[in-house]
């Protein structure tokens, strides 16, 4: 099952979801629209090795956008610190951001339970496509947890992504045992 609308704003109301900044407007019959954030980044180094930590530049989008380009990878970053302490978060992308060949996220749309913070997007895009601050760019839905979480994501020594700020964030799969 996916929460209603009615559900988010009920659980916004008690504190298990926390979207900031929030606007009502954003609100669909069953998700929350999110926006692309005014920082990007990409990797500094044109190969990437799994078990070393690469790393990434950051860079602003002017006012006038951003040209992004198909065969470069983009981190990009949600307007929205959200927290979701009772369900499970998932971001797709929106179908008008489909529309236009831009890919938000390779494989990481799943959050888990206890995220807080901004979410990284991994953008993709299809053709040469100019982007915006601040324009819609995903769309968050939430699913209930069946059962008792006994250690949430924001609880875990080893979680990686907890409290994502407002930049990007690189991968960092190098901190895994392999």
């Amino acid at each position: 099952m996916i929460l209603s609308d009615t559900r988010i704003l009920e659980e916004i109301a008690n504190g298990s979801i926390k979207i900031v900044p929030y606007d009502r407007d954003c609100l669909g019959s069953n998700s929350y629209d999110v926006h692309l954030g005014k920082n990007l980044a990409t990797y500094a180094d044109d190969e990437l090795d799994a078990k070393k930590h690469n790393t990434i530049v950051h860079f602003e989008i002017p006012d006038e956008g951003i040209l992004l380009l198909p065969h470069k990878f983009y981190l990009g970053v949600t307007e929205e610190y959200t927290e979701t302490h009772a369900h499970v978060p998932f971001l797709e992308g929106k179908s008008s951001t489909g529309r236009l060949g831009i890919d938000i996220h390779a494989t990481a749309g799943k959050g888990d339970v206890g995220f807080c913070g901004n979410w990284t997007l991994e953008i993709s895009v299809k053709q040469p496509v100019r982007v915006y601050k601040g324009m819609p760019i995903g769309q968050l839905i939430y699913f209930p947890v069946d059962g008792e979480i006994e250690i949430k994501y924001n609880q875990k020594k080893n979680a990686k992504y907890s409290g994502q700020p407002n930049k990007p964030v690189e991968s960092m799969m190098w901190k895994n045992q392999f």
